[in-house]
């Protein structure tokens, strides 16, 4: 009996070891490169980390541009988080301009790419068949990115290993029950209902995943501009094939998708999620809540 009471108290000793408040000055410094990322290593690092992104919430990591501050970020990080597939093509020379020695981990490996073609490579950053970098838009996609990033975080501190696989274990819990209210949810449009127009094709990975169809005059990245016959061309198909509603994002001019809306009688069902998260009291500050507005915000449109 001595010996049991003995293994007990020396197991919820590790276990209190594990889950006791880490001190400020004993987290790690990790680097996300957008929201996105930095949402997913929050809650896979927990208060073990400090997290840092250095595109923040309602910003475009297309078009951004690292500043001096950026770089002192990632010298002091131990780990750096990025998407890859393209996305951010800033960065490398951001981290050999800072002499950063972080490990890196790139957040998509695992990831089958979704190639683009050539309808969709309207940027000088994407050509027809490469990759759109766009895969956290599909919850089985961000339950790979999670993985990632538990791996990298146990590798870059071993002694926070137990809690990083706990909390990772606990949020694809999360996002499993997401995946399913997504079907649900998409379950319910009417199949001849389930065709939208968005501002930049963003949305590639939620479509196959979940089978809508998204249409977008900018392509995958929002640095390009549409043309006018692209242009046309949209208005065109949504006349010919009736679709329902037009869609603003969160880091894209809305003037456009309003011209498309007057031109063609399409409503504007409301604004999309793409390439970031909100400021807390938005919308959308968490991943979770931005696949959850979104597609409250499609069935809302489509399913009528």
């Amino acid at each position: 009996m001595r010996r049991v009471v003995s293994l007990l108290a020396v197991c919820v000793v590790a276990m209190l070891a594990m889950f006791s408040p880490v001190r400020a000055q004993e987290r790690i410094n990790v680097v996300a490169t957008f929201s996105i990322l930095g949402d997913f290593a929050r809650n896979v690092g927990g208060d073990r980390v400090n997290v840092t992104t250095l595109v923040g919430p309602d910003s475009d990591t297309h078009v951004y541009t690292p500043t001096p501050a950026d770089a002192k970020k990632i010298a002091d990080a131990r780990l750096v988080i990025v998407n890859g597939l393209g996305l951010e093509g800033w960065l490398p020379r951001l981290v050999k301009s800072s002499g950063s020695k972080a490990a890196t981990v790139v957040a998509t490996k695992g990831v089958t790419p979704r190639k683009i073609d050539s309808s969709e490579a309207l940027s000088k950053e994407h050509d027809p068949g490469s990759a759109d970098p766009h895969a956290w838009q599909s919850v089985p996609n961000a339950k790979i990115y999670v993985a990632n990033i538990r791996d990298a975080l146990v590798a870059a501190d071993p002694s926070g290993a137990d809690a990083y696989k706990v909390n990772a274990a606990a949020y694809l819990d999360k996002l499993d029950a997401l995946d399913r209210e997504v079907r649900d949810a998409v379950a319910k449009i009417p199949a001849e209902r389930r065709s939208v127009i968005s501002t930049h094709d963003a949305f590639g990975y939620f479509a196959v995943a979940y089978g809508i169809n998204f249409i977008a005059p900018q392509g995958v990245s929002t640095e390009s501009e549409p043309s006018a016959r692209d242009i046309a061309a949209i208005i065109s198909q949504i006349k010919k094939q009736k679709i329902p509603a037009v869609f603003l994002e969160n880091v894209t001019d809305p003037r456009l998708m309003r011209r498309i809306a007057a031109e063609t009688g399409a409503t504007i069902g409301g604004t999309l999620y793409s390439d970031s998260l909100t400021e807390e009291k938005g919308s959308a500050p968490t991943y979770i809540d931005m696949v959850r507005h979104n597609i409250k915000t499609l069935t809302s449109a489509l399913s009528s």
